[in-house]
């Protein structure tokens, strides 16, 4: 698994529509690919940022080809 350190790339904020009016994506805020407002360019190509949130423990990555790279 390939782990990404977010201050070394560029990040900007670019929110949906939903959450612009201020909707979560789950009623309970937990889930395995919660969508974030923030996006990060990897490899010349910006990616959304996703979380993955249970039990008050968050894990931020994004998806390259189909695979998981964890931002830290």
């Amino acid at each position: 698994m390939e782990y990404l350190d977010i201050d070394k790339f560029e990040v900007k904020s670019k929110m949906l529509d939903w959450q612009k009016r201020g909707l979560q994506q789950t009623s309970s805020g937990y889930g395995s690919k919660l969508v974030t407002f923030r996006m990060l360019k990897y490899n010349n190509i910006w990616h959304r940022i996703y979380a993955m949130c249970y039990s008050n423990n968050g894990t931020l990555y994004i998806l390259v080809k189909g695979k998981m790279v964890i931002v830290s």
